[in-house]
């Protein structure tokens, strides 16, 4: 399997070998997600690869029922890839994301799809200087809470970098927040903040 892998990167990489990748991420997903990156760059198909593969997941999402066949163990494997390659020509695919989803159909990794996509999102984040900050609060941020605190979150970054909020809504942690960006975790939620105090009361009795 490694070794088929290690062929499925190189075919769709070969022509792109200088290319380097803004991140370097590890994993089957990562490996084919980079492999798709190096090539698309070199045939200059890195924002329609993105548009295309996102559109592809959001279909597949809303439709169970072609999750199902296209990830079926027992589909045959030549018959999906030329269906596949069918359809890229039809719809006016990329060569970079119809390539992809031969590969995959034709090393049984369908089912990963979603994986390598989610990665291949990653590598274009990074590629345009975006940095991804998960913030979980009590309830939803509003506009002017949103601004401020990505004013405050861009201290944690460069000056080429800019801040992408992925939001979350926790009532548990009653208030505050919670974010991490990179290597960097903050907790200043009323949640914690209560434990503290519990603990210390608890330590001093």
């Amino acid at each position: 399997m490694a070794s088929r892998l290690g062929m499925t990167v190189r075919s769709m990489s070969s022509s792109a070998a200088a290319v380097k990748p803004p991140i370097q991420l590890f994993g089957l997903e990562g490996r084919y997600a980079t492999a798709l990156y190096t090539a698309a760059t070199k045939m200059g198909q890195l924002d329609s690869a993105e548009k295309e593969l996102i559109s592809v997941q959001n279909a597949i999402k809303g439709k169970p029922q072609l999750r199902a066949i296209i990830t079926s163990p027992i589909i045959n494997r030549t018959l999906l890839q030329s269906t596949l390659r069918d359809v890229g020509a039809k719809a006016n695919l990329s060569t970079a994301t119809t390539n992809l989803l031969a590969l995959l159909a034709e090393n049984g990794r369908m089912g990963k799809i979603d994986g390598v996509i989610n990665a291949f999102k990653q590598l274009m984040s990074a590629h345009r200087g975006e940095v991804i900050c998960e913030v979980t609060t009590a309830r939803p941020l509003s506009d002017g809470q949103r601004k401020q605190l990505q004013s405050s979150l861009a201290k944690f970054v460069k000056s080429n970098q800019t801040i992408q909020l992925k939001e979350k809504v926790d009532p548990a942690i009653i208030g505050g927040l919670v974010a991490s960006i990179g290597d960097n975790y903050v907790d200043m939620s009323v949640a914690s903040k209560i434990k503290k105090y519990k603990e210390l009361i608890e330590s001093a009795a």
